[in-house]
């Protein structure tokens, strides 16, 4: 028996005087899958062409060696860094992440263009996610889908229904269902007089993007709001209200972005209140740093309550989880590790919690135990349960999964220049 198991042992027993089965927390915690961001890899640059800058309020900083340049090294470091992640994943791309040379425009994206990454992840037995791509093009500003001119509107409503057939052909292949989430980046950086005119162009372009049905089986569609961006300060179109009320009443996934609200604002309380109307919800996992901030997911306060608030109400089948954040600062294997690790991390501390005790106390109005056994729960062993989890899925234990990111970064990101 190794120390590790040992620990756990002990942990066990220290859980089970709470009434916690510590090994059906593990067991719950490999059933649910986690989105990783392939644009972590290489600063949301993409594939379509080398002078792609980035466009709609969206900016990288940092230079750090080693950012990935073909789709065989964003492939190979996306296979490094679920390595060094327990339990079960998924990735995401964006539709710039594309392959055929920088040849077809965006209103003309088809499955073969990603043929390489549909066979790249079901050899892995992953499923994919998909994002339209309406930013970082020569008709992205300052609108895509609330565009008033017709040509630029009728091109990106083109983009997001080719998408959508992307996303059935990833379901179909990967026998994995993807989410298509639609995010636009259109505002105005000072008051607008017509903001109404403006929704409902929007709404009139995903109804007609939304028009033919795709079994469910294969694809399901976002949309995702946003409070504010660089360029957008004074108003975002797809508001948080536009989008919750267009999605309930279109039936669809709603997305709700962690670093897409005000700073005083968290996601976790939203949750419950968006589910009380909507089937599910697609959840972009980023930590938010004053405004609209996209940084790699930390241990916090915050990221323990969503996964808290999921877990407490069973909602882990109904609430789908992918990373966003973008740190080209830091090493990007190590950003991916730390996002993928910590949101797994807060999903089993969830998973630990005594919570039935607590809804018996409060629904008797025992706030008094609620609040001592909340706070008791913190000091518990759960980083034993956590190092023995990832023990028997076979990543590394610990910080040495940063050993791991450094042989990797000498033997193979240093020598990309």
């Amino acid at each position: 028996m190794s120390s590790v198991e040992k620990a756990y042992e002990l942990a066990k027993e220290r859980y089970l005087s709470v009434g916690v089965d510590a090994d059906r927390a593990v067991g719950a915690l490999k059933d649910i899958p986690i989105g990783l961001h392939c644009w972590q890899g290489d600063d949301i640059r993409g594939f379509e062409s080398p002078d792609t800058a980035l466009s709609g309020g969206i900016q990288v900083t940092g230079a750090y060696p080693g950012r990935a340049r073909t789709p065989e090294e964003l492939r190979a470091d996306l296979d490094k860094a679920m390595s060094l992640i327990p339990g079960t994943l998924k990735a995401a791309l964006h539709a710039i992440y594309l392959e055929d040379g920088g040849k077809t425009d965006r209103d003309a994206v088809k499955p073969e263009h990603f043929r390489n990454w549909a066979a790249w992840a079901k050899e892995r037995g992953i499923g994919l996610d998909f994002n339209p791509t309406f930013f970082s093009h020569p008709l992205s500003e300052p609108f895509t889908l609330a565009s008033p001119d017709e040509h630029i509107r009728g091109f990106w409503i083109n983009h997001g229904i080719a998408c959508r057939w992307i996303g059935e052909y990833f379901g179909m292949e990967t026998g994995k269902t993807c989410v298509t989430n639609i995010w636009i980046p259109d505002g105005f950086k000072d008051a607008p007089i017509d903001r109404f005119a403006a929704r409902q162009r929007l709404a009139d372009s995903l109804d007609r993007i939304l028009a033919e049905k795709i079994d469910p089986r294969y694809n399901l569609d976002a949309v995702e709001s946003k409070l504010f961006g660089i360029g957008t300060e004074s108003c975002v179109i797809g508001s948080h209200e536009f989008y919750m009320g267009y999605a309930q009443s279109r039936g669809i996934l709603y997305t709700l972005d962690a670093g897409h609200f005000h700073p005083t604002e968290v996601i976790s309380d939203k949750i419950s209140s968006v589910l009380t109307f909507i089937d599910r919800i697609y959840l972009h996992v980023s930590r938010a740093v004053r405004w609209d901030s996209d940084h790699v997911v930390a241990f916090t306060d915050e990221l323990r309550e969503i996964a808290l608030e999921i877990v407490r109400n069973g909602l882990t089948g109904r609430v789908l989880l992918g990373l966003d954040f973008f740190d080209g600062s830091i090493n990007r294997l190590a950003a991916w590790t730390i996002g993928a690790r910590n949101m797994s991390k807060a999903l089993l501390y969830a998973l630990l919690e005594p919570t039935e005790t607590l809804r018996k106390a409060e629904l008797s109005g025992d706030y008094t135990t609620r609040l001592a056994l909340l706070e008791e729960m913190r000091s518990f062993p759960f980083g034993a349960v956590w190092d023995w989890y990832c023990e028997k899925n076979g990543v590394p234990v610990g910080t040495e999964w940063l050993e791991e990111v450094r042989r990797y970064e000498e033997g193979v990101l240093r020598k990309r220049g």
